[in-house]
């Protein structure tokens, strides 16, 4: 097991060093929960549950933690075990059985396989974390404008141009100069990029940056929430995994979450389960485009789950990541059922 923090002081000094002063689109999108002290709990949460594995796995997980594109991968993964624990498993970390390595392995006391239990986590596409930190920059530009509005873009019939570092400082000095030229304007056109100024019946709405601009950027990450594609990725997983969890005559689990830019919830997979008939879509008030989306009311999806899967348990990505709710677990008709443990919780 592993003695020591990874995330202690000095892991904040180095981190806040390393990449504090780099421009927002270079900067990736987990540095505040590194190095912010309100996120102090995440960070302790995080060191908690890497003491609780061989070095080599720790020092794996902690070297990708902060990397965007693996943040709730690792976070997922490290939950369904804490989970699994809690429930009171004896639990090993990818360990190798016939050249597959489950997530988890939840063992006898003889240290023989009794569960497997793979991890999957719900990713939006690897260029959101890009589109996030360009959109990002322009907000901290127009910030320093000092004019206290808000702006958002002109909605269109198609996803905003994502503006690179040199079209976003090219159409923040724009914006500025026409802004403190005539700050009672409405509208305002730059490179290509039509802003509007945000208004109620009183007037311009004020800004959350007090006497500076506010630009309320795309999300990103805006257009419908899509429970089936975590669903299609259980099924991938319960295909690489069943032949192993019957040669050992184990009940197989998927433990899924998601990363919040998806905004897939636990309602969204109950739903989708149910073959109930609804549309979610996500957006901010800044999203000038947000999609589209077929669905056949009189025939819904519905996914039913995979003979050869146990149960799928879900996990909560608001710490501390909990999996304990009963609601959380769905069980198959699968023929192997759970192993029992010596808590309440996954049983």
């Amino acid at each position: 097991m592993t003695s020591g923090k990874f995330f202690g002081p000095d892991f904040v000094a180095r981190h806040r060093q390393q990449f504090g002063d780099l421009p927002s689109d270079r900067r990736r999108l987990t540095f505040d929960i590194a190095v912010e002290p309100q996120f102090q709990h995440w960070r302790d949460w995080y060191d908690e549950q890497l003491a609780l594995l061989p070095s080599s796995d720790a020092e794996q997980l902690a070297g990708r933690l902060w990397k965007d594109e693996f943040f709730w991968p690792v976070t997922m993964e490290l939950a369904a075990g804490a989970a699994l624990r809690s429930a009171g498993y004896l639990v090993a970390y990818e360990r190798q059985y016939g050249g597959l390595t489950p997530d988890w392995t939840v063992l006898s006391p003889d240290d023989d396989p009794v569960m497997f239990v793979e991890v999957h986590t719900d990713q939006p596409p690897r260029e959101t974390f890009a589109r996030q930190r360009a959109w990002k920059a322009l907000e901290q530009r127009i910030a320093k404008i000092s004019v206290g509005v808000v702006l958002v873009l002109k909605a269109g019939n198609m996803p905003p141009k994502v503006p690179d570092a040199g079209t976003a400082k090219k159409v923040a000095q724009e914006v500025r100069q026409r802004l403190l030229q005539s700050p009672s304007a409405t509208s305002i056109t730059a490179y290509g990029y039509t802003f509007l100024v945000l208004a109620d019946r009183f007037g311009p709405v004020a800004s959350a940056n007090g006497l500076f601009a506010q630009f309320a950027a795309p999300s990103g990450v805006a257009g419908p929430v899509d429970a089936a594609r975590l669903t299609r990725a259980v099924n991938d997983k319960v295909r690489k995994y069943a032949d192993l969890a019957a040669r050992y005559d184990v009940p197989l689990v998927i433990a899924a979450g998601a990363h919040r830019f998806t905004r897939v919830d636990l309602d969204d997979v109950d739903r989708l389960i149910a073959g109930e008939p609804t549309i979610s879509f996500q957006f901010n008030i800044g999203d000038a485009f947000i999609g589209a989306q077929k669905i056949n009311l009189a025939h819904p999806p519905r996914w039913v789950m995979p003979a050869d899967l146990s149960a799928l348990l879900w996990i909560d990505n608001q710490p501390p990541f909990a999996t304990s709710n009963a609601r959380n677990l769905w069980m198959s008709v699968g023929r192997r059922t759970l192993p029992t443990s010596s808590k309440p919780g996954i049983e």
